[in-house]
C-alpha cells in the first residue's frame, strides 16, 4: 500500500460504481482507520477484527487498516445470519467488528460480546453520478446509530488519528479465513503474511501483470480468490480495480467497455451466466487480455462460445482457503480445458491412494495433497484437525485436500470430482463433474447439477437438475435431455432421472452448491410423491 501510493498517489486504486478512490487517498483512509482501531476500540498487535461487508471501498479499507494495526482480519461471508456470526466471534476471541449498516439487524445481538463495532455506509463512496444500476444495498443513505457500542465508519475517518509503528512480520498471523470442509463447526485457517504474500505475488508474475493493468473484481473479497486476485493483487502493483458489490451481468459487461477493463477473475458459473446474456454481442469487450478462475471446470461449449466471442481461453485454476487460493494454474499461454494446470511457484503436488498413502503414477486418480508457500499454519484451536489435514511424506508436509484428481503426460492436473462426491451406479463409479461437463454440450442447457439418487435395483441412479436457457423453456421437456444424454454418453453415466428447475442455490462466491441439493434428495425420498410432472425416468438399459 505504502509503495503503490508513493509511486502513483493520483491513480484510481478502486472505482465503485465510477466513483474513483486514488491510491493515495486509499493510504490516508486505512491509517485514519488504522488508528482509530487502535486508539478507540482498543485493538491490539494479534487481534482478531471481524470483517463483515459487501465487496466495496469499505472492504478494502477495512482490511487494510486491520494489517495496518498489526491485527488479524477475520473475513466473514455477509450472508452469514447471528449464530453464524457468533460462532466465528466466539471461536477467533473477536471483539472487535467492521460492519455495514444493511447487515447490523444480524450483529445487534451480538453487541454485548463484541465490544466495538464501526458501521460502514456504501453510499457514502457514491461520490460521482452514475448511469450504471447500483443495486439497493449500494444506494441506501446513511442511516443514524444508536447504540454506543456502534461507531460511524466516516465519524471515525474524519478523528484523523494516527496509527502506532508498524510491528507485525512476516510469520506473524495476518488473516483467518474460516472453512467449513466436509464436517463440523466452520474452522478458521491461519494465513500469515508469508502466506498471503506468496499467493499475491506469484499469481501477478504467473500472468505478467503490471501497474497499467485494469481488473474487474466480482469475485466476494471474503473468499481467498477475490481477496488475493482482485484485491491484493492490484495493490500490490499499484494498478486500477473495479468493483461491483453485486454480480449484475450487464453491469460488469459495461464497467469493461467504459473503464477499458484488462483482467476479468470470475468462477465459471459467472461466465455461463455471462455468456447467456442475449445482449451480450452489443458490448465492447476488445480490452480485454485475460480471463481466468475457477470453482468448477468450464464447460466446453460455454468455452467455446468466450473463444468466439473475445478470443480469449478461460484461463483455470485451483485452489483452497487452506491455501489462501491458487496452488495450481493453466500456464496463460498454453492452457487446457477442464484442467486444473500445474503446479505455481514452490508448489509440491502429488496424488496419493487416500486409503493407502501411497503416490500413484501419472494417469491413475487418486487424492491431490500439496506442500508450499501458500499452505495455512492450521486450524486455528483445533489441534486434532491440524492433524488429520496434513500428512508427511518423505519428510515433508503435505495438505490434504479432499479432492480427487489425475496428472496427465504433460505434468497438468485435472480435477475427477470431490473425495466423497461419486454416484455408485451398479458398481460403475460416475463423477458427476464429468456428467456436468457433457450436458453443458446441449444446445438448452445453462446450467446442470448431477447428484445420486437412491435406486431399488441399481443402488444409486444418477440424477441431473437443469436451468433452460430462457428461449427454450417450455420447448424441451425433461425426457428430451434423457434422450440425449443416452446418445452422448456412456449408458452408466447418462442421467437416468432429469429434473428442471428455474435456478441452481449457488454460494455466496457463485459455486453451485451441490451437496445442498443431494441432501435434500435423499430426504425427499423418505416421502413418495403422487406425481412428478418435471421429472422422468430415462427407459434405458441397466448397466
Amino acid at each position: 500500500m505504502e509503495v503503490s501510493a508513493t509511486r502513483f498517489p493520483d491513480k484510481p486504486f478502486t472505482v465503485y460504481y465510477d466513483s474513483i478512490l486514488t491510491h493515495g487517498e486509499f493510504r490516508r483512509q486505512v491509517e485514519a482507520m488504522a488508528g482509530y482501531l487502535q486508539q478507540v476500540c482498543g485493538v491490539a498487535a494479534g487481534d482478531r477484527v471481524l470483517l463483515c461487508l459487501q465487496n466495496s471501498p469499505q472492504w478494502a479499507v477495512a482490511f487494510y487498516a486491520v494489517l495496518r494495526a498489526n491485527a488479524v482480519v477475520v473475513p466473514v461471508n455477509p450472508m452469514n445470519r447471528t449464530e453464524e456470526l457468533r460462532h466465528c466471534a466466539q471461536d477467533s476471541g473477536a471483539r472487535v467488528a467492521i460492519t455495514a449498516q444493511d447487515l447490523l439487524p444480524e450483529f445487534e445481538p451480538l453487541l454485548q460480546e463484541l465490544r466495538h463495532t464501526v458501521v460502514a455506509t456504501y453510499s457514502d463512496y457514491l461520490t460521482t453520478p452514475t448511469d450504471l444500476r447500483v443495486p439497493d444495498v449500494v444506494a441506501v443513505p446513511r442511516q443514524p446509530l444508536h447504540h454506543p457500542a456502534l461507531h460511524g465508519w466516516m465519524d471515525a475517518l474524519a478523528r484523523q488519528l494516527a496509527p502506532g509503528p508498524l510491528t507485525a512480520g512476516p510469520d506473524d498471523l495476518c488473516v483467518m479465513p474460516y472453512t467449513s470442509g466436509t464436517t463440523g463447526a466452520p474452522k478458521g485457517c491461519m494465513h500469515t503474511h508469508r502466506t498471503v504474500m506468496s499467493t499475491l505475488v506469484g499469481g501477478v508474475q504467473w500472468f505478467g501483470r503490471n501497474h497499467d493493468t485494469v481488473y474487474l473484481s466480482v469475485l466476494p473479497y471474503f473468499h481467498v480468490t477475490g481477496l488475493s486476485g482482485g484485491l491484493n493483487g492490484p495493490l500490490y502493483l499499484g494498478a486500477t480495480t473495479v468493483i461491483l458489490s453485486r454480480w449484475d451481468r450487464d453491469v460488469a459487461a459495461r464497467c469493461i467497455e467504459r473503464h477499458r477493463i484488462n483482467v476479468w477473475q470470475a468462477i465459471s458459473t459467472m461466465v455461463v451466466d455471462f455468456m447467456a446474456n442475449p445482449d451480450v454481442t452489443r458490448y465492447d469487450l476488445s480490452s480485454l487480455n485475460g480471463l481466468r478462475g475457477g470453482g468448477a471446470a468450464m464447460p466446453e461449449a460455454v468455452g467455446d462460445q468466450l473463444k468466439a466471442l473475445t478470443g480469449l481461453d478461460y484461463v483455470e485454476g485451483y485452489g483452497m482457503t487452506e491455501t489462501m487460493a491458487a496452488t495450481h494454474i493453466n500456464p496463460p499461454q498454453r492452457p487446457k480445458r477442464q484442467c486444473l494446470g500445474i503446479p505455481v511457484f514452490d508448489i509440491d503436488a502429488r496424488i496419493i491412494d487416500p486409503a493407502t498413502l501411497e503416490v500413484l503414477p501419472p494417469g491413475e486418480t487418486g487424492e491431490i495433497v500439496l506442500s508450499g508457500p501458500q499452505v495455512m499454519l492450521g486450524y486455528w484451536g483445533q489441534p486434532e484437525a491440524t492433524a488429520a489435514a496434513f500428512i508427511e511424506l518423505e519428510g515433508q508436509r503435505f495438505l490434504r485436500t479432499g479432492d480427487l484428481g489425475r496428472v496427465d503426460e504433460d505434468g497438468y492436473f485435472f480435477m475427477t470430482d470431490r473425495l466423497k462426491r461419486m454416484v455408485n451406479a451398479s458398481g460403475y463409479k460416475v463423477w458427476p463433474a464429468e456428467v456436468e461437463n457433457l450436458l453443458y454440450q446441449h444446445p438448452a442447457i445453462q446450467e446442470a447439477c448431477v447428484i445420486g439418487a437412491r435406486d431399488s435395483h441399481r443402488g444409486e441412479t444418477v440424477k441431473a437438475l437443469v436451468v433452460l436457457r430462457r428461449s427454450f423453456v417450455g420447448q424441451v421437456q425433461p425426457e428430451d435431455i434423457a434422450a440425449w444424454a443416452r446418445e452422448h454418453m456412456a449408458v452408466y453415466k447418462a442421467p437416468r432421472l432429469v429434473e428442471l428447475v428455474e435456478s441452481l442455490p449457488k454460494s455466496p462466491s457463485g459455486k453451485i452448491m451441490w451437496r445442498q441439493l443431494q441432501e435434500r434428495e435423499y430426504a425427499a425420498e423418505a416421502f413418495t410423491p403422487t406425481s412428478t410432472p418435471t421429472l422422468t425416468p430415462a427407459s434405458s438399459p441397466t448397466a
